[in-house]
């Protein structure tokens, strides 16, 4: 970070963010130079960042970028998902893709849908609206490779949700109702990735 403070004081950069940070560590970052963005994985699905991490940037005003709001497509392709990975793709070491999780996940999907179909919208749509309405310090990212699917997405800001309905879909995908972990290597994740002090790592 210091480092990082420097570049930008000399104009070689103009902003600093984080991914995959905890709170601890995003604190500890923003006592050294402000941080704009904090990227993190956030969907209707993955949401172990709403009770530490989310509170923090907001408490320090840092915007949120969350990455993969569509379940790494799930949201978008539902069940016909596995069947279109191609070979190589790094989805399929997902546990939550894997067969003794993905059809018992399914079951989300197919609630989403019926939401979806009443609101008049796509599951993807419906998915990114609701992570839409968690905030105005938030700007997703979904991975999207085709117009269409980029013209689709943003249709999204047009679909309007209660507080009930917000609520319907939260309950579809809550914690005890998904199986299998939203990452290959959780190791690699803002869970494990507090950076140790650093009286612990620079010799005396």
């Amino acid at each position: 970070m210091g480092e990082l403070k420097k570049f930008v004081e000399e104009g070689k950069i103009k902003y600093i963010g984080l991914s995959e940070a905890c709170a601890a560590t995003i604190r500890r970052a923003h006592a050294v130079h402000p941080i704009t963005a904090v990227q993190m994985e956030w969907s209707l699905w993955t949401r172990d960042l709403e009770e530490e991490i989310v509170p923090t940037c907001r408490e320090l005003g840092i915007g949120i970028v969350p990455y993969s709001p569509l379940g790494r497509g799930f949201f978008s392709a539902g069940p016909e998902l596995i069947e279109s990975l191609a070979e190589g793709d790094f989805r399929k070491n997902i546990p939550r893709f894997k067969p003794e999780n993905f059809e018992h996940n399914k079951q989300i999907y197919e609630q989403v849908k019926e939401i979806a179909s009443r609101k008049g919208c796509t599951t993807s749509q419906l998915a990114l609206a609701w992570i839409l309405h968690k905030g105005d310090d938030i700007c997703p990212i979904p991975g999207t490779t085709k117009i269409d699917n980029l013209n689709e997405n943003i249709e999204a800001i047009s679909v309007k949700l209660t507080i009930d309905e917000m609520m319907q879909l939260e309950s579809c995908a809550a914690e005890d109702m998904v199986k299998g972990e939203r990452h290959a290597f959780m190791w690699a994740t803002w869970i494990n990735s507090e950076t140790p002090p650093l009286s612990s790592w620079i010799d005396e």
